[in-house]
């Protein structure tokens, strides 16, 4: 197995081996693994004190923050309170100073009594409950051995937890499903408990022992939890239920949160009663040993178990998974089921999930009842898509003020309470945001503030700079002191002063008046300034755009703009300039002929146009909107050029604010423009851009094809990515 080691963060502790129910779904008494009856019934003080030592080397080797210790069993209540409190007591004492402690307890509830809880409030364990539901349905498996219910019990285990001093250690309930119940009686009957958050939970089965599907259908179990799902959400979704939570989460881009579903690596070890360390419990369910290790707590460090074989096995990602599987594209939120669920004699674990079928409908039916809800509107709505972008600007700038925390002096200070009050006072500083390289310098004064560069308090006290912009736009009379460097002082998105004879370094004061506005240096006369008008030591930003062609800003002055890769040309003459207007309008002539949908958005989108050296159109670190160009040609090169800077920032900036793919980087798929995989943000990236150009190149439409039939496969894509796959296939036919 190649790939780091993953450190265990969850301990399963078994404090006892025996039960007081027979429940007859239970896996570590009626399945296939029966080394419960050769197991002391309670945990050794030995045990326990080394379990406690091999978890804190553990945690303080890799630097974990906290880990989490569930006590468990069968029933660990029967190991009684003196044990319990040893067994907090060592876990506290070992793990003090080295990592945060998450103790829990999982138990049917039976024995539990203020004793028990009194205890657990000291040491703070939250306590999980098991219940199936309504007495009816609870009663069908879990009951003691001679047949009696033990639903009172459990109740009346539940209302004290609910009791006001208790009620912090309430964790939950866990509720095994069988398809024979009620579905809206079982979840009723639990939302009626109050708990914090509820887990429902697939019974262990494998394809030599499959599960109980009394009608014969292959979704029986999904047909059952889809019954909770919309009653749960019609609801308001108001208790958390982490099989929910965790298809809604996946089909977004984020995490598994549970370790039945996705693709994330195991990091939970078993210690039983008598020290063996073993694989996650529910493998008793395969076969005789399967969670057998081989170590145990005495002679054995953790890392020792986290390199078995075994467990390496439930950490490969999707490499883990069967072939069938590793071609679905539901695989990403299912992660191929619950490893043991994946058994058969015949292949071992490669295979499907005994439960396949159930979870692609799961999922399916997850995702076509939120698509609506969990596609961010930015995929549809070029508006929207600006205004999130302006957020993530504003966001960003937030950060900044939060990682400086305090450290910005006086001038960050008397900045940031400026900026507040523009905020309150008028939208001046929408078209401050909106100039996609106030992103760029954000970006690169969080990234100094992070890693701890001197250049970041020179880079943080340009916020002045951008404030005394929105005030000029917004004719504020309110004036902005703005540091200067190097003879030069820049006014984003309107150009920048050079005021002759004063310092290379020093501070001046912007005002709005008249048709301008005034820049006083030193106490000196004013620069009395027109945006618009270049009056040698005022050089503005200009704008390109004439003859029906979009308005965009010809920046070659801010000094944030050369983060496109290529090296950016110094400021252009007039005449280049003019004759950059009159060629871009010749394109863009071609462009409302060609594509007339595509030249409408691009004209609203567009802003800013900054001239570069060479190179193929580029956006890279920048905000959406900026779009950076070679000299332009003839407007026949220059028509697709435009086109595809423009393809490109969009997806740029969608990528920004929506998750459109998993982030994982296990998936490289073919590209038909290169002979070697890629990974899916490029290959999404390429099929976007040559949708777009299929008008001006015949071969991007065969090669845009091609690569959205591989994206159809993708496992990877989010529901957002799947609605963006949709609009390209559209634009394609209709194209």
């Amino acid at each position: 197995m190649t790939g780091p080691l993953v450190p265990f963060r969850e301990i399963v502790l078994k404090v006892h081996s025996r039960c007081d129910l027979a429940c007859d779904h239970c896996y570590i008494y009626e399945h296939a693994d029966q080394s419960w009856r050769t197991r002391p019934k309670a945990i050794s003080d030995e045990a326990i004190s080394w379990t406690a030592l091999r978890l804190a080397e553990h945690a303080k080797s890799h630097a974990l923050p906290s880990v989490s210790v569930i006590l468990h069993g069968g029933e660990p209540l029967l190991a009684g309170p003196a044990r319990l409190r040893r067994v907090c007591e060592e876990l506290t004492a070992a793990l003090d100073t080295v990592a945060g402690l998450d103790l829990r307890i999982h138990t049917n509830g039976l024995q539990l009594s203020p004793r028990y809880l009194d205890l657990f409030s000291e040491y703070d364990v939250r306590v999980g409950i098991s219940l199936d539901g309504d007495r009816r349905a609870n009663d069908r498996h879990r009951r003691f051995a001679d047949g009696r219910t033990s639903h009172p019990l459990v109740l009346r285990a539940v209302d004290l937890l609910r009791q006001e001093r208790y009620r912090h250690l309430y964790l939950g309930l866990l509720c095994t499903i069988d398809v024979a119940n009620d579905p809206i009686a079982v979840y009723d009957a639990l939302t009626e408990l109050d708990p914090p958050r509820i887990d429902f939970l697939l019974p262990h089965a494998t394809w030599d022992a499959p599960p109980a599907r009394p009608d014969g259908s292959p979704t029986a179990y999904a047909d059952w939890i889809l019954a909770i799902f919309d009653r749960w959400d019609q609801r308001g979704r108001k208790v958390p239920v982490r099989l929910f939570e965790s298809v809604l989460s996946t089909l977004s881009g984020g995490p598994s949160l549970t370790e039945s579903l996705g693709l994330a690596p195991t990091d939970l070890v078993v210690v039983e009663t008598d020290g063996t360390l073993e694989q996650v419990d529910s493998l008793k369910s395969a076969y005789e040993g399967a969670a057998a290790t081989g170590f145990d707590v005495f002679t054995h460090p953790f890392d020792e178990v986290a390199a078995h074989p075994g467990v390496r096995a439930r950490q490969q990602g999707l490499a883990g998974v069967s072939e069938t599987c590793r071609q679905c594209p539901v695989v990403r939120s299912c992660g191929g089921g619950l490893y043991t669920h994946r058994y058969s004699s015949r292949n071992d674990f490669d295979n499907t999930s005994v439960y396949c079928a159930d979870l692609e409908a799961l999922i399916r039916g997850i995702e076509e009842r939120t698509a609506a809800a969990t596609v961010s509107p930015a995929v549809t709505d070029p508006g929207v898509l600006m205004a999130e972008h302006q957020d993530v600007t504003r966001n960003l700038l937030a950060d900044v003020h939060l990682e400086l925390d305090g450290r910005g002096g006086e001038a960050w200070d008397e900045a940031w309470e400026l900026a507040c009050a523009l905020e309150e006072r008028s939208d001046a500083l929408d078209a401050v945001f909106a100039h996609p390289y106030t992103y760029t310098w954000l970006q690169d004064c969080l990234a100094a503030l992070r890693e701890g560069l001197p250049t970041a308090a020179g880079l943080a006290l340009r916020l002045p700079s951008y404030l005394a912009a929105a005030v000029v736009r917004g004719g504020l009379e309110v004036p902005v002191r703005v540091p200067y460097r190097d003879g030069r002082l820049v006014l984003p998105t309107l150009g920048e002063l050079r005021p002759t004879g004063s310092p290379e370094h020093g501070e001046a004061e912007v005002r709005v008046a008249g048709k301008g506005f005034q820049v006083r240096v030193d106490g000196r006369e004013p620069w009395q300034v027109r945006p618009g008008e270049d009056s040698g030591d005022w050089r503005p930003v200009r704008t390109l755009g004439d003859d029906g062609a979009p308005a965009l800003r010809l920046d070659d002055l801010d000094p944030y703009r050369d983060s496109f890769g290529a090296p950016v040309r110094e400021r252009l003459g007039a005449r280049e300039a003019a004759g950059w207007s009159g060629r871009l309008a010749a394109a863009w002539r071609l462009l409302r002929q060609a594509v007339p949908e595509q030249a409408t958005e691009a004209a609203d989108c567009l802003t800013t146009v900054t001239p570069l050296v060479a190179g193929e159109p580029s956006v890279l670190r920048h905000g959406y909107g900026a779009l950076g160009l070679a000299v332009p040609g003839r407007p026949e090169e220059l028509a697709p050029t435009l086109l595809r800077g423009f393809r490109r920032a969009k997806l740029h900036a969608l990528v920004d604010v929506a998750d459109l793919y998993a982030q994982d980087g296990w998936w490289t798929h073919p590209a038909p423009w290169r002979n070697a995989p890629v990974p899916v943000s490029e290959l999404l990236a390429g099929a976007y851009e040559r949708v777009g150009l299929a008008a001006f190149e015949p071969a991007a439409a065969e090669q845009a094809g091609r690569a959205l039939e591989t994206l159809e496969r993708a496992a990877e894509l989010t529901v957002s990515g799947q609605r963006l796959l949709d609009a390209m296939w559209k634009e394609l036919d209709c194209g």
